[in-house]
Parts: structure tokens; sequence; C-alpha cells
């Protein structure tokens, strides 16, 4: 066997496999995954946490029947002379070209009691990386360290499946990586108002099962911790085969390693000085791999992806930067703390360059899709922030490419389709193209598009009587 043997199980992986095949790879497609299940959709993982979702409704679609999907087998080494990887259970399989899409791992903070001797995860304390984490928790408060996007993600879902949740995070407001302290003041507010109990500005300084001692004395009762403190792209096996290695693998434009015959992707990979990347990055950088080895003769661009953390009830968007501040952006702000609106936008010639907006559905979507395409904010940016805007003033007028469920990667056209094809109500949408059912946030967008689409046939019987 030979072909293209891809180490990894996830969403790059998947999206690799499938690629491969629909732009006409003719050799053999190999998937080795160390989970003992098939691809699935990790950013619904908060949805099993809260049990809106069974682990068994995370699948990916079944990929063709031409790629082979190995499960619960793990990679041990990579032997680059002899174009073969080593597998835990004692095979050698072959290559002729190797893709890396090995993912992550949890940065396990050196807080004494959390990892045995054997450095495992001690009795209580688990990680939120893969549908096994997710199992149902134990009886007692669930402590989360770390208040970055995914722990705000996580305690939210706890809460939502009835838990107690304390969040302990050593910065002053949550998901300060994307907030300042003014926009981290008003999620910090929503988290409250959920019934998480936070403790900002505290680091965990022991734990012993059932119970964690922060820094300053205080002890909280813990019949579960979560880690959600941090990843790191998985290098270890591009490390000990000799390849390059940053902060994650290092490629070139073409997503290739050191060695031609390897590549690597998601993220593990770090192309152009950023390592790691969302779902929809790791997505477009499988996809343009598919096209290299397809015979395309292209490169790979990053586009710009708005970040959609998952607070249901709360509209949010960050704005990752796309290039280094400069002399001449402007700042725009918008406070408005007693409806729970925050915007700041960071504007270069008229476009977005960063930022973030909590504030109206309508307003995520229009400065998300100004953002996604890099094209000029209109005049009026009130209007804009506030969801005022006439050219955004309905789901249903939004443009066909808009992103209205970003956990599944639903677009506006996508429900069209499905409405005009019989699916005239959010559930019936939700069973067609599953939007709405992760986070939850985009149910209000959906129900707009639903009542703007009910409302224009109405309108078009009306004109034909």
């Amino acid at each position: 066997m030979s072909g293209v043997v891809i180490v990894g199980g996830g969403p790059a992986a998947h999206r690799l496999a499938e690629r491969l095949i629909r732009y006409g790879y003719g050799g053999e497609v190999t998937v080795i995954g160390a989970e003992p299940r098939l691809p699935y959709h990790r950013a619904l993982l908060g949805s099993v946490l809260d049990g809106t979702l069974g682990a068994d409704r995370l699948a990916l679609p079944a990929l063709p029947a031409r790629v082979r999907v190995l499960t619960g087998v793990r990679v041990s080494g990579i032997d680059r002379a002899a174009r073969s990887v080593r597998t835990g259970d004692g095979r050698a399989l072959r290559y002729d070209t190797l893709v890396l899409a090995t993912g992550a791992r949890t940065r396990v903070p050196a807080v004494p009691g959390l990892t045995d001797r054997d450095g495992r995860l001690a009795e209580g304390v688990r990680a939120v990386r893969t549908a096994a984490d997710c199992r149902p928790l134990s009886e007692g408060p669930a402590v989360v360290l770390g208040g970055g996007l995914r722990g705000v993600e996580s305690a939210l879902a706890l809460r939502r499946a009835g838990h107690e949740v304390v969040l302990v995070h050593p910065a002053g407001h949550p998901m300060d990586r994307h907030l300042d302290a003014a926009g981290g003041a008003v999620l910090a507010g929503r988290l409250a108002e959920r019934g998480v109990v936070p403790h900002l500005g505290r680091r965990a300084a022991e734990y012993t099962p059932g119970k964690v001692v922060l820094d300053d004395g205080q002890v909280l009762a813990a019949g579960n911790v979560l880690l959600c403190t941090g990843t790191a792209p998985d290098t270890r096996l591009a490390r000990t085969a000799g390849l390059p290695v940053g902060t994650g693998v290092l490629v070139d434009s073409r997503l290739r390693t050191a060695d031609p015959r390897v590549h690597a992707v998601g993220d593990c990979a770090e192309h152009a000085g950023a390592p790691g990347a969302t779902v929809l990055g790791a997505w477009e950088q499988a996809d343009t791999l598919a096209r290299v080895l397809t015979g395309e003769d292209t490169a790979h661009r990053a586009g710009r992806h708005p970040l959609r953390p998952r607070v249901p009830g709360q509209d949010l968007v960050v704005l990752p930067p796309g290039r280094t501040p400069e002399r001449g952006d402007e700042t725009v702000l918008l406070r408005d703390a007693a409806r729970g609106r925050y915007a700041r936008l960071v504007l270069r010639d008229g476009r977005i360059r960063h930022g973030v907006v909590i504030g109206p559905a309508r307003a995520v979507a229009a400065v998300s899709l100004l953002y996604s395409r890099d094209t000029p904010v209109p005049a009026d940016l009130l209007a804009l922030l506030t969801g005022a805007d006439g050219t955004y003033a309905g789901a249903g007028e939004l443009p066909d490419d808009t992103v209205v469920c970003h956990c599944n990667h639903v677009t506006r056209k996508t429900l069209t389709d499905a409405w005009h094809g019989g699916a005239r109500d959010t559930a019936a949408l939700a069973g067609a193209t599953r939007a709405t059912t992760g986070c939850g946030s985009c149910a209000p967008v959906v129900r707009e598009l639903c009542a703007a689409l009910g409302g224009r046939d109405a309108r078009a019987e009306g004109g034909t009587r």
C-alpha cells in the first residue's frame, strides 16, 4: 500500500481525504486516526457537554468508499528514507505522500496534583479535546480552569446541563486574548447572569480529588476539573522525524515541510508564521493541498475567518488581526452597557482590520461579512453596529454566501434552498441543514430568515391572485 497517507482523524484529515477524491486523485488514500471512532465535528463538543447532542450526532459525512479509514491506531514514528509510518500495533504503512494532521494537545499547567507521576491526568481531571472528554460528569461542582474561548464555551455548556460551575482565569476578564477590558466586562456579566461563578485574576495552586486550592488560599469544591488552559500544536511525530518545527510544523505555501513528500495541515501546521487554524482555516488548507496533490499549480492563502464563540443568548464575533497595526489606523468604539452591547473595530482605509462586536445578530452578521470579504464599511457605522443599516436589515437580504450557522458552516443559500425544498420552519431547517444544532446562537437569524422567506412567498401569492 502507498498513495497518500494522512495521520490524524479530525476535520482537517476528513476534508483532505474527501477533496482528494473529488478532485480526481487516482491513488490510494488512507486516514489513520488514534481515536476509536470515525472523524467527527469537534466544534460541536460543547453541545455534547450540555446534552444537546449525543456524541453519535457529531459524525462528519461518510468518506468515499475508496478511502481507507483506520480508527484506534496510533502512529509511533516516521521512516522518511523508507517512506513509511510505524503504528503502535507493529505495522509499517508505506506512502508516496504523507500528510500530518495531528492536531493540537491541551497545555497542562504545572499545578501539583493535576497529573500523576506518569504525566497522566489525575482522577476527576479531564481536558476538552475529544468526544470521550465530554462524557457525563460525576456529581459535584465543576471547576473550569481557563477563561479563554474554550473555557467560556465549556462553562456555559455545563451550566446548561445543570451543573454548578466555577470559572478560574488568571486574567482580569474572560477571553483576554480577544477582548479588551470593556468587552470582557460585558462577557463577564453574561457569564454571571447564566450562573457561572467567576474567579478572575486567580490561578489554581493545588489539586486533590474533590477540591482546588487557588493562589490566594481559597478552597473550591471540585467534583470535576476541566482543563481549558490552551493548546499547543502536536509536533512530536514531525520533530522525531527530523522535520523543522517552530511552534507548529513549518510548511510553505504548498503546505510542504522541508521534505517534499511530507505535508501538514490544520492545528499542527505553521504556515506563514501563523501556527494552528480554525476549522474553516483547516478546511481551506485541506482544499489547497488536495488541489496541489492532484496536479494544480496553486498556493495557499489564508482567508479571513471571524471567530464566533458559542455564547447562547449573546451574539458575539471576534475578528482576528490580519496585519500589524500601522499609523493612520482608525478605532471605532460603541459602548451600551444597558443593552449589553459593545463594539471595537480597527479600520484601515475604510476596511476592518480587526475587532469585536457584542450585540444584535444582524450587526454581528453584517460586520462578519464585511471583514471576511475585506470590503469597505458603510458611512453610517452606528447603524451598522446596532443592526439598523438597511443593507442588512433582514436575514433574508444577506448575500447567499453569508455563513449563518458557524458551527456547521451553513450558508444563507443552503438554508434558502432547504426552505424551497419544503423545510418551512426552524425545526425542519435544522433537520435538513444542521443549522442551530450546535451552540444555537444562530437560531434568531434562522427564525428571521423563515419569516422573511415566508413573507416573500405570501406577497408573491397575493400578487398572482
